[in-house]
């Protein structure tokens, strides 16, 4: 069911997405670039606060604004298509924050949306279970990534970048509980190796989100502390 509510919160945080796409890390790119940083260091910044300010920020309110899954998850397809049109079209591409070698952002709304879903269907309606892992793909994964990027100016994998990620993840984990650390602390591991061509938009979300599934139903004392 689709309530008047939803909608209304849906169209919020649409524009509030449009906005730091379209506007917010333009600008900051254009910033950047005049203060000397290179365009791919330029880029891949951007790419880490949309991360932060679309799928943290939003991932957060999700709980607090919806009483159904549907439009968020309608939302993150919508915004997928979106940006898949973006690349596919490459005289349109967002070149402050998209890259023609890939599409990690159009994985990046489909999962937002996904594992949003089956936490929401799989776990009763307990909406920490959906919510925790997306904070881990967009905030915990923002973190390494600006941590990689401050120390080497370029995008490679780092363990102090993971040790960072870590550091929130399994603090923010903890609400739910022992299984919400160890899951934070597997997202912030798995990070750090590539298994292509799935990339870690697919792996921290269903690494972390398997792990609090399978304490819900094996062990679900471990759910809290």
């Amino acid at each position: 069911m689709i309530y008047i509510e939803d909608l209304a919160a849906a169209f919020l945080l649409l524009s509030w997405i449009i906005f730091v796409v379209k506007v917010l890390t333009r600008k900051l790119y254009d910033f950047m670039k005049k203060h000397g940083f290179e365009h791919y260091v330029a880029v891949y910044y951007n790419r880490k606060i949309i991360h932060i300010l679309a799928g943290g920020l939003c991932a957060i309110i999700v709980p607090v604004a919806f009483k159904s899954f549907i439009l968020p998850l309608t939302m993150s397809f919508l915004l997928a298509t979106f940006l898949f049109i973006s690349h596919k079209n490459g005289r349109r591409l967002m070149y402050w924050f998209q890259t023609k070698d890939n599409m990690y952002e159009v994985s990046f709304c489909i999962m937002w949306g996904l594992i949003i879903t089956l936490g929401w269907i799989f776990s009763g309606g307990d909406l920490r279970m959906g919510i925790l892992p997306i904070l881990f793909m967009s905030i915990g994964d923002a973190i390494t990534g600006i941590v990689r990027n401050m120390l080497y100016k370029k995008r490679n994998k780092s363990w102090w970048g993971n040790l960072a990620m870590a550091s929130f993840s399994m603090i923010v984990g903890a609400i739910m509980g022992f299984a919400g650390i160890l899951a934070g602390a597997a997202a912030s591991l798995i990070e750090h190796f590539d298994f292509k061509p799935i990339d870690d938009n697919v792996l921290i979300p269903i690494t972390s989100l398997s792990i609090l599934l399978l304490a819900k139903v094996f062990a679900p004392w471990s759910l809290t502390i």
